[in-house]
This record gives C-alpha cells, sequence and structure tokens, in this order.
C-alpha cells in the first residue's frame, strides 16, 4: 500500500514530466511557426520576383513553398493540441497535491445541489464550499457531475449493489494512468449543463428532411444532372455557358433549404461538438480491460470489443465538422450547386440518428458512470490509510447470532428477528475532510436494533464533529467507497439527519416549526416500514427547557417502540436517565471539557458515561462576564 508522501511524490513526477514535454512542444511550435512564416515570405517573394517567367516556373515555386506550407499547418495544429492537453495534465496533477493538502478550491463544489429539506445532504455538508462532492469530484463530463452528486444525495442501500461499486472501485483505483487521461481529455473540451438534456432531445426528435422522398433522391437527382451536363460539356455537345445557367439555378434553388438548416445547425451545432470529446472518451473506455461485474456491463453498454459507440460518435463528429463547412460561402456555393451538399449531409446526419437515436441516452449514462466511478477511484487513492467497510444484510446478521460465517450457506433469511437487524461498528473514525494530522479518531459500535447512543458534553467539545464524522463515513461506507477508518462494519439502512434545522422567513415556519416537521418525516418513515438509521443533535433546540426535555423523552420512547437505530448528542444530562428503562437498548457516552490549572481543555475523545463538566459559566467567567453563582 502506498503512503501519502508516495502519492505525492507520484503526482509530482508526473507534472514535471509533462513539464519538460510542454517545454519541447513549445520550442517546436515555435520553430514550425518561424519556418512557416519563412516559406511563406518565400513564396510570395518568389512569386513577385519571376512573375515574368513561364506558368510553370511560378507553378514549381508555388509547389517547393506553399505546398510545404500548407502541410505544417496541419503539423502545428496537432502540437498546439499536445500543447493544450500537457498544460491540462500538469493542472491536474498539481490539483492533487493542492488536495492532499485539503486545498480544493478548484473543483466544483455542486453548489446547485444544495437542499436544506434534504434527508442528510444538508447537515452533513454533502455539496457546496468545502463539502464532501467539492473534495471527492472529479468528473470531466455533465452527465459524471450529475450522477456522482445523484449518488451521494441518494446512497445506496443493498449489500449487492454497494460490493458491485465497491469492486469497481478497487479495479479502477489503481489505474492512476487511465483516470488521468480520462479526466485530461474531458475538461479540454468541457460541455456544458444543458448538453446532454439537449443532446437526449435532440436524439429523440423526428428528422425534418429523410421523411420527405422527394427530398431523399433530390441530392441524387442533382449530381446526375450535373455529371450529364459535364459530359456534354466535355464532348462538345453543351454549351459550358448553358451549364452554368443550370448549376446556378441549382444554387439559387438549395437556398430554400437553408433556413432550416441554419436553425437547426445554431441549436444543436455547437451541442453535438461536444461528442467529439465523447467518443474520445468512449474509445479510451472501450480499450480498457475490465475485470468486474459493473464495469464490465459498462461496456457491454458502449458496445463492449467492437467499439460501436466510439466509432458511431466520431462519425457523428465528423458529420457535424463537415456541415460547418458551409459557413465558407465560396466551398458551400461550388458544392451545392454540383450535389445539393448541405441537404445531403444534414439527411447523412438525420440517418445516422435514425440508425443510434435510440442508443444515445445509453452511451451518455455508460459515459457518465465511468466519470463519477473514477471520482470515487481517485479518493480511494488518494487515501491509501482508508479501509473498505464490510456490508452486512439480514442473512449475514442471523448468520452471525447463530455463529454461522457469514456469507455461508444457512441463514433462515424468513425468520427474522427484529433486534439482529443493524450494525454500525467502526474503529478509529475520523472526518475525511479534517486534517489527517489534527483529525481526532474515535469508535463507535451499535449491534442491535432497536438501539440508540445518547451523547453528552460541554460545548466545543466534539459532539457535533462526532455526530457528522459518524454521518460522513456511513455515507462513504454507503456509496461504495473507502472509510476514515481503521476498519468498519455497516448494515446499510437510510440515514437520516437533524443538525441544522433552520427558519424560513419565506414560509413563514419558525425554527421550533422546522424541527417539528422533520421530526415528523422521521417518524412516519418508520411507521410505513422503513429501516432508518438516524442522527439528531439537540431534540427540540427551539422551546423551554422543561418542554424540551419531556419531548425529547417521549420522541427516544417512540424510537424505541418503531425499532429505529441512532446517535442523539444533547447538553440535557437528564436524557442520560433514559438508560434505565432501556438499559440493553442505550448507551450513553460522553466528550468531557477538562478544567486545569484554570484553562479549558479539550481532549475530544469519546469516552463512556454521561458528562460530568460544562464550560459555559467557566468560558463567560474566563471572557470578563459576570456570573451569579
Amino acid at each position: 500500500m502506498e503512503s501519502i508522501e508516495n502519492i505525492k511524490s507520484t503526482y509530482r513526477h508526473i507534472a514535471d514530466e509533462a513539464q519538460q514535454q510542454l517545454n519541447k512542444v513549445q520550442r517546436q511550435i515555435y520553430r514550425i511557426g518561424t519556418l512557416r512564416l519563412l516559406l511563406f515570405i518565400a513564396g510570395v517573394a518568389g512569386l513577385i520576383c519571376f512573375r515574368a517567367e513561364s506558368w510553370a516556373v511560378l507553378a514549381g515555386i508555388a509547389l517547393v513553398t506553399l505546398l510545404p506550407f500548407i502541410l505544417l499547418i496541419k503539423y502545428h495544429n496537432r502540437l498546439f493540441h499536445r500543447k493544450d492537453y500537457l498544460e491540462k495534465k500538469i493542472e491536474v496533477n498539481r490539483q492533487e497535491l493542492a488536495a492532499l493538502d485539503y486545498d480544493t478550491s478548484c473543483f466544483d463544489s455542486g453548489e446547485e445541489f444544495t437542499d436544506p429539506a434534504h434527508l442528510y445532504a444538508y447537515d452533513l455538508d454533502v455539496f457546496g464550499a468545502h463539502s464532501l462532492f467539492q473534495y471527492v469530484n472529479r468528473t470531466c463530463t455533465e452527465p459524471g457531475k450529475r450522477l456522482l452528486a445523484d449518488w451521494l444525495g441518494r446512497h445506496l442501500e443493498k449489500k449487492e449493489e454497494i460490493q458491485e461499486r465497491q469492486a469497481a472501485v478497487r479495479e479502477l483505483a489503481p489505474a492512476l494512468k487511465f483516470r488521468q487521461r480520462f479526466r485530461v481529455l474531458g475538461l479540454l473540451h468541457k460541455g456544458k449543463a444543458a448538453d446532454e438534456t439537449e443532446l437526449k432531445a435532440w436524439a429523440a426528435s423526428p428528422g425534418v428532411f429523410r421523411r420527405n422522398r422527394f427530398l431523399r433522391v433530390l441530392p441524387i437527382i442533382i449530381t446526375g444532372i450535373n455529371s450529364v451536363c459535364l459530359l456534354s460539356v466535355v464532348a462538345g455537345y453543351l454549351p459550358a455557358s448553358i451549364w452554368g445557367i443550370i448549376w446556378t439555378l441549382f444554387v439559387t434553388a438549395g437556398f430554400a433549404f437553408t433556413g432550416k438548416i441554419t436553425r437547426m445547425q445554431a441549436v444543436y451545432g455547437k451541442k453535438l461538438q461536444i461528442l467529439g470529446t465523447y467518443a474520445g472518451l468512449l474509445k479510451l473506455m472501450e480499450a480498457r480491460p475490465m475485470q468486474c461485474g459493473l464495469l464490465k456491463s459498462i461496456k457491454e453498454e458502449i458496445g463492449g470489443e467492437q467499439r460501436k459507440a466510439s466509432l458511431s460518435i466520431s462519425r457523428l463528429s465528423k458529420l457535424m465538422n463537415e456541415l460547418d463547412q458551409r459557413n465558407n460561402v465560396f466551398m458551400y456555393v461550388i458544392l451545392n450547386g454540383l450535389f445539393f451538399w448541405e441537404l445531403r449531409q444534414v439527411m447523412r446526419i438525420e440517418a445516422w440518428k435514425e440508425q443510434y437515436a435510440g442508443e444515445l441516452p445509453h452511451w451518455l449514462d455508460a459515459l457518465g458512470q465511468m466519470d463519477a466511478l473514477n471520482s470515487l477511484a481517485t479518493f480511494a487513492y488518494n487515501h491509501p490509510g482508508y479501509s473498505y467497510p464490510t456490508l452486512l444484510d439480514k442473512a449475514d446478521m442471523i448468520a452471525a447470532k447463530a455463529g454461522i460465517p457469514s456469507g455461508a450457506k444457512g441463514a433462515d433469511t424468513e425468520n427474522t428477528d427484529g433486534n439482529a437487524h443493524f450494525m454500525l461498528r467502526a474503529k478509529a473514525l475520523g472526518h475525511p475532510l479534517m486534517h489527517r494530522d489534527r483529525c481526532v479518531r474515535n469508535d463507535i459500535d451499535m449491534e442491535k436494533r432497536p438501539f440508540f447512543i445518547i451523547i453528552t458534553g460541554a460545548n466545543m467539545a466534539g459532539k457535533s464533529t462526532y455526530l457528522r464524522t459518524i454521518g460522513i463515513n456511513y455515507l462513504l461506507a454507503c456509496t461504495g467507497m473507502p472509510v476514515c477508518a481503521e476498519e468498519m462494519e455497516v448494515y446499510p439502512a437510510r440515514l437520516i439527519t437533524s443538525l441544522r434545522t433552520s427558519d424560513s422567513l419565506t414560509d413563514n415556519e419558525s425554527y421550533f416549526f422546522a424541527e417539528l416537521k422533520r421530526l415528523k418525516l422521521i417518524i412516519d418513515k418508520l411507521q410505513s416500514g422503513e429501516e432508518l438509521f438516524i442522527i439528531l443533535d439537540e431534540i427540540l433546540k427551539g422551546t423551554n427547557s422543561m418542554d424540551k426535555q419531556k419531548g425529547s423523552f417521549a420522541l427516544i420512547k417512540q424510537f424505541m417502540t418503531l425499532q429505529a437505530n441512532g446517535i442523539i448528542a444533547t447538553h440535557d444530562l437528564l436524557l442520560g436517565t433514559l438508560i434505565d428503562l432501556f438499559p440493553k437498548n442505550i448507551r450513553n457516552c460522553r466528550f468531557e471539557a477538562d478544567i486545569t490549572d484554570n484553562e479549558l481543555t479539550f481532549s475530544y475523545r469519546l469516552r463512556p458515561g454521561v458528562a460530568q463538566n460544562m464550560n459555559a459559566c467557566f468560558l463567560m467567567k474566563k471572557m470578563g462576564i459576570a456570573v451569579t453563582d
């Protein structure tokens, strides 16, 4: 297993190597540019100096100077493309170096996915600045970005599905070269948010021109007439001027279709250009051998070894690029007059759509899956000290209770014991967004249903951080990623939290009412039979102490009746007495603030029992605020 320092060294080496290659390419660009300029000057000067000579001499000068000039243009363009690629490669590796030091400001934060009403994302800072999404996100396509947001906002709840994704992440994590090439190519020509939707809309829309049988054969007729006219002119049967008139009429007639074609090109032309990038990414996917089931299914979705998706999309991209020739007036007039080229080209695009439109959405979905999986794999690669959690289902829980090894046959899933169906056990659990050198790690152990851990403690002692640490790692585990822990076992129930409920001025909704709505949502879900893992911070914060205490007792009792599991943090030490009512289903834990030599210190270590020290009065006195004993 690589260390963080080794990973940093790898990124630095790749960036330095790319920088050396970039310097070389830049020198080549300068030399080729100079050579092109000299050839152009020599060609023009030669034609001017020898303008009185024969056409053969002038043609020779043009051939010697201007032909190499034209060839060098193509080579120059390839060098510029290589330059862009190397610059992006350097940028990507420097971004990873910054991310290893917890600077993720260069990555998309997914701010648009923020939803205060979400079951857990708002409370756990899944989206927005300095969020989990920004920390994990390495997507380079819009389909990938939206899919990654969907995965983090709607975690998996089935053991088999999580294990499938885990296997894909494990396979892709060591494939650094593949992942980086995929990301660099995607970032070079990144699309916009609406591209995918509009591409699918275009694919689903009916053809405009190919529906008309006459229009289908019209380019063939025009081409045939021009061919006959040309042969007749060469044979001397038809004056060239008559053919010129016929050709002019064809050019004029072609303008009848120009308006519709221009509108279509304006709406979809740039959108379809992104397919050139997608074709390159699909080609990468097709060339890579896939081992695990999920990756194999993604590869099959794009045509497997037949390279159906990349070849087809490359074909469409080429057709769209060729259609752009109509922007060259000289080429447009000649080609349209000879072949009705504009109409022919649009109908070739429509023919492509008829053949592949039904598959395009599947190809885009497969591309998005690979893009999102690469983000998860990069997260795994960048955290070699993290561990993949063990996933458990009902059969595993029953087997464990019966002493049968996990995965062995013999567990009767029908004969279930409600108290068996939950597990959350982790050793040395830390928050992935906290600096590795400052992160204090704690354990958690919850092995039955119903069960609650009640955490008491002073202000700033670490209660809220611990809740978020549990929640974020639970989410990582149920998304298929490794977790910030030495080891972890988890039964994937649906996560729901209430950590930072806020009031709503627009809805005329008080803070207290907003919290009640959240708690009602939890109760409704439990009553409907959903299995939940609940994380609450300071229940009923918006009411007076006595009312709050009474309501909190009633709520936790109802949770027990409804077979719920979760963690509750509170300042109310009396909630610790609930263990007397549910001695086997509640555990009290605490975070203490220690006062030594008139100084307040925090260990951030989870301890058993109910908190002994509170620090509000102490801090008020330290700040000079009078406190009456």
